[in-house]
């Protein structure tokens, strides 16, 4: 069986709250030092080690989507209610779903520019309720004003993300066991929940095609 090796793990503390993603690598390290506490998900990968001298055998590892290992000082604050996850152009984009929020139109990530509602020239800050995602035109032709001078309407209202979104955002390729996982984190008002649900539905459903077809 061939293995994409880029595709990464989701892991979580004891209780089950997400920390962070790491790769297949990580992971097997986690198992081999025996701080995998549970696991869940599909299997990703199903690493072969050494062969014993004692036995002959082969040690194998196999390797969940979602892991859980033992809570971490770093994971603590994550959960606290002034918690802000960092603020970065790439899960400024995902936020939005790489869409200007001017125009609404798609963009890929280059094409992409952090423009901040209420200018920095205006006493804006550069915080997630004051930032979104716009194409280099629209942010051009914005300026240093607000979308009121401008003449432009947002498509929709900056958010902060908890950490659970955070860590959702900064997936690379998120599968859909992880999606589920990590929906069940997020508000129930959430903006990035019916997104979620979307393409979760949208893979159970192309799943069962392929297993109908098989």
């Amino acid at each position: 069986m061939l293995y994409d090796l880029s595709q990464q793990v989701l892991r979580t503390d004891a209780a089950g709250m997400p920390i962070d993603w790491i790769s297949y690598k990580d992971a097997a390290r986690c198992y081999h030092a025996g701080l995998v506490l549970y696991s869940c998900g599909n299997l990703l990968y199903r690493v072969h080690g050494g062969i014993s001298a004692l036995t002959g055998m082969q040690s194998v590892i196999e390797i969940s989507s979602i892991i859980a290992t033992p809570s971490e000082t770093q994971s603590k604050f994550h959960h606290l209610p002034n918690y802000t996850p960092p603020l970065t152009n790439n899960t400024l984009f995902s936020r939005d779903g790489r869409m200007c929020l001017y125009c609404g139109n798609t963009f890929k990530y280059a094409d992409l520019s952090r423009d901040h509602v209420r200018p920095v020239s205006q006493r804006g800050k550069n915080t997630w309720n004051n930032v979104v995602t716009a194409c280099k035109r629209c942010n051009n032709f914005k300026a240093g004003r607000t979308p009121e001078q401008a003449g432009m309407q947002l498509m929709a209202v900056p958010f902060t993300p908890t950490h659970a979104e955070y860590v959702y955002l900064r997936g690379r390729r998120v599968l859909a066991d992880q999606m589920e996982f990590l929906k069940a984190h997020f508000p129930r008002r959430s903006p990035l929940r019916m997104r979620v649900e979307a393409v979760v539905n949208k893979a159970l459903i192309n799943r069962e095609r392929e297993h109908q077809s098989d």
